[in-house]
């Protein structure tokens, strides 16, 4: 089987992976689309310490020839967590690409049958390649309830950073975009007001939330230093490197931080049937899955949109 291989120090391709073999209620997919995110370049600088065929947003296709996507966290439906509707935090998940089950940048990837979402036709492969990550901005607005009246920051300006911005406007809240590149506050269209990093200090202690979406471990800090006294900090960022933080302020400060993963899957895709939100303004590039090297180098430059593998042609 085709694919990418990240063996613990560099992620290359390959022509003879192993073909996959699914266990019992498992789906076998083709996939079709996927795209690199902050993740998959903190995995290939050894976050969690996988090893494997990393890639968890993707657009696939069911043996019957039905388009598909998969939420990410396999969990196993039966245990006191599943049960209590915290499948994502399950203790005996496997997450797709990131722990313990291979992922999207090969011909075929695995998942549990229950973690299928099916694809309209209206949607393209580039706009549901952004359903995971969509989700995962919308995940904010199942911990937090945000008010109309709410000042709302969102740090770093990337491809996350952007869904979060847009999926906050999206309920009245004024929100302001704090990131490095002119050029990428530019995509953040209308009603939203950006801010340049280096100005961050001038904005201490403005938002009642403050979300970092950064990618960076600096990114907690701008955070903090944002957020006004109780106010809310939701954590997006995961990376490699360690975090090196003040935590007085949160306590000082009496500052709610939260941490942040995978949302709600058919809020996403409902998202996108509207048409509300751009995402294909967020590609920058489309390599072959054969190219995947220089997809992740691409992915990694400072100031990149979103890097996609298109893996079923040669």
């Amino acid at each position: 089987m085709r694919g990418a291989w990240f063996d613990g120090s560099k992620i290359s391709f390959r022509d003879n992976l192993p073909q996959i073999q699914a266990k019992p209620n498992e789906v076998v997919l083709n996939v079709q689309l996927a795209g690199v995110c902050d993740t998959d370049l903190q995995i290939a600088r050894g976050y969690l310490g996988f090893v494997g065929t990393p890639g968890h947003e993707f657009v696939a296709q069911t043996p019957d020839g039905r388009r598909a996507t998969a939420e990410i966290n396999a969990n196993c439906r039966t245990c006191d967590f599943c049960q209590r509707g915290l499948g994502n935090h399950c203790p005996h998940r496997t997450v797709v690409g990131i722990v313990g089950r291979q992922g999207a940048f090969a011909e075929q990837v695995v998942v549990p049958g229950h973690c299928l979402h099916f694809i309209s036709d209206s949607l393209s492969d580039e706009q549901a390649v952004f359903i995971e990550p969509l989700a995962a901005a919308f995940r904010i607005l199942e911990q937090v309830k945000v008010q109309k009246s709410d000042q709302v920051a969102v740090v770093g300006d990337g491809k996350l950073g952007l869904l979060c911005c847009w999926v906050l406007r999206s309920v009245g809240a004024a929100v302001h975009w704090v990131g490095k590149h002119p050029a990428k506050l530019a995509l953040g269209g209308a009603g939203l007001n950006t801010h340049l990093l280096k100005d961050a200090p001038d904005l201490s202690k403005s938002f009642d939330l403050v979300v970092d979406a950064s990618g960076s471990p600096t990114g907690l800090a701008t955070a903090l230093g944002l957020v006004r006294p109780c106010g809310t900090v939701i954590l997006k960022t995961t990376v490699a490197a360690n975090y090196e933080v003040n935590l007085a302020p949160i306590v000082i400060d009496e500052i709610r931080v939260i941490g942040s993963r995978c949302g709600p899957f058919q809020t996403a895709i409902d998202a996108l049937l509207t048409g509300e939100f751009d995402v294909l303004s967020l590609i920058e590039a489309e390599y072959p899955l054969s190219s995947v090297e220089a997809a992740f180098t691409h992915a990694g430059t400072p100031g990149t949109r979103k890097i996609l593998i298109r893996v079923d042609q040669a």
